[in-house]
């Protein structure tokens, strides 16, 4: 397995490619924006787009996806149906921030805890994990011990909780009872700033102590 970041718009968010060495084929983890960047970069790689997974609903983590899934003519894969409230309301969301409109998004599958996406040979079970947002997923590829773990934990923190859907004790729970049961040595991709371990953060994230 391989990966690529690429950080989009004002946010900074971390829109990712992961791969199949063997088939060189990707998906498109989070699009959140700069559409034109983003398959300038894919195509530097010289890769095949095969779907656009979603973490979760909020605009900056999905501002591109529509675009891109009908350049790639691909489908969109998750969140968790729960979030289907934020993808309807991104026109709003846009207002809230700012920010130039971003029509309704309605993935091609949602997706349940659970579940399993794959890409070429990869695959990789979904974990829901609400807080941050009520159908926020996370994808964790068990072999490789890699995790695309969006807004729900960060490198010394969390994901926040006071945008709509957002609740504190249902993120807390979401990260004791589905992250921190698993091994220390698995590396994450939050969907801000840099990558951590679960290990790293049960020692020394002051949100989790």
């Amino acid at each position: 397995m391989k990966y690529h970041i690429m950080p989009v718009t004002a946010f900074s968010q971390n829109c990712s490619v992961v791969w199949c060495e063997q088939t060189g084929e990707v998906a498109l983890v989070d699009p959140g924006g700069e559409a034109q960047r983003l398959r300038q970069e894919v195509a530097t790689l010289g890769v095949t787009v095969k779907e656009i997974w979603l973490t979760h609903g909020h605009l900056d983590h999905v501002g591109a996806a529509s675009e891109l899934a009908a350049f790639y003519a691909v489908p969109i894969i998750g969140p968790h149906r729960d979030e289907e409230p934020l993808l309807v309301s991104l026109p709003g969301q846009c207002q809230m921030f700012g920010v130039e409109r971003i029509p309704p998004l309605t993935p091609d599958r949602w997706l349940t805890d659970g579940a399993t996406v794959s890409v070429g040979s990869l695959s990789f079970k979904v974990l829901h994990c609400p807080g941050h947002s009520p159908g926020h997923v996370v994808f964790w590829n068990k072999a490789a011990k890699f995790m695309l773990i969006g807004d729900v934990l960060f490198n010394g923190g969390i994901g926040r909780t006071d945008l709509p859907g957002g609740d504190m004790p249902t993120l807390m729970r979401s990260i004791h009872h589905q992250l921190m049961p698993l091994a220390d040595d698995i590396a994450f991709l939050p969907g801000h700033g840099p990558m951590s371990t679960l290990g790293h953060e049960r020692r020394t994230n002051p949100f989790l102590q």
